[in-house]
């Protein structure tokens, strides 16, 4: 079957876009997986929280043309304060019980901050209007696309490299790697690893808190909205290899693509071909394409 190369290119850059929101999604569970061991289903939740916060903080500036950028700086910062308390209150009195404990807390969650956006927002579908600068369109290569579709792929970028900064170039990486690694002897080297994990737990949440702010000019904000995501974003992490940053984006960049050309294809059956990538990635490489096998 042969295709217009508009078409095709039309569909890399919506696939891209897809791709960045997605690693935006799972570098922050896969941040908290690979230094805390911990598996958490609430993530999309966190997701949701920061999309809901943005419509609150853009209807609070309405007056403002810069509402929408108070909305991307304040937003994250409100879901990672709330990811802190979740981690402080509940997640640091299971470290060291069984995963099926962390499942089941995680996955309490999920009820619990769906509960309160509904008492805090109601059930209607909300709208975050886009900020007029990238409300228009971009030509290349003689297709049309929204200015906003390189906005979420600039911030995707951005937040790629601030991850690798930090894991590789600051004191406070070093110290996530390490306690990945060999968490036992970070705390007898005297390091307050409890307090690590707070930090790692709040980065996470920011990151989830995030990609709900960038998303939500280009979605009907809706209950259900974290469990639409968190699917998709499970299969990155389990196609790039969890605990594995530059996994999860190389997974995110696989899964955006194929799900946009794989809508050429079948558009009804698109997401079938990401279940069965990871499925033939748990059977020929179980730790993913850049995760480390279990010693």
């Amino acid at each position: 079957m042969e295709f217009d190369p508009s078409i095709l290119l039309g569909q890399f850059v919506s696939g891209l876009c897809r791709g960045m929101i997605l690693f935006l999604m799972a570098s922050g569970l896969t941040l908290v997986f690979g230094v805390m061991r911990v598996v958490n289903f609430a993530h999309g939740s966190f997701y949701m929280l920061g999309a809901y916060m943005a419509f609150s903080l853009t209807q609070a500036f309405a007056s403002t043309p810069a509402n929408f950028w108070i909305a991307l700086a304040l937003a994250p910062v409100g879901v990672s304060l709330v990811g802190g308390l979740v981690e402080y209150v509940l997640l640091r009195r299971i470290y060291s019980k069984d995963h099926l404990l962390q499942i089941l807390l995680t996955y309490a969650l999920i009820f619990v901050i769906g509960d309160l956006t509904k008492m805090l927002w109601g059930v209607d579908l909300r709208i975050v209007q886009t900020p007029p600068i990238l409300a228009g369109f971009v030509s290349l290569f003689g297709h049309t696309f929204p200015a906003y579709y390189f906005f979420i792929i600039g911030v995707g970028l951005i937040v790629a490299l601030m991850m690798w900064f930090i894991l590789n170039m600051t004191r406070l990486g070093k110290l996530m790697r390490a306690s990945a690694e060999h968490r036992e002897m970070v705390e007898m080297l005297g390091y307050n690893v409890r307090g690590l994990f707070t930090v790692v737990f709040m980065m996470a949440t920011w990151l989830g808190g995030l990609a709900g702010v960038v998303i939500s000019p280009t979605v009907r904000l809706s209950l259900g909205m974290d469990m639409e995501i968190i699917i998709e974003c499970f299969l990155v992490v389990i196609i790039g290899g969890l605990g594995n940053v530059w996994g999860a984006l190389l997974a995110a960049f696989i899964t955006g693509q194929l799900y946009a050309m794989g809508i050429l294809v079948l558009e009804k059956y698109a997401m079938a071909f990401l279940f069965a990538l990871a499925a033939a990635i748990i059977i020929l490489r179980p730790s993913g394409l850049l995760g480390k096998a279990a010693r």
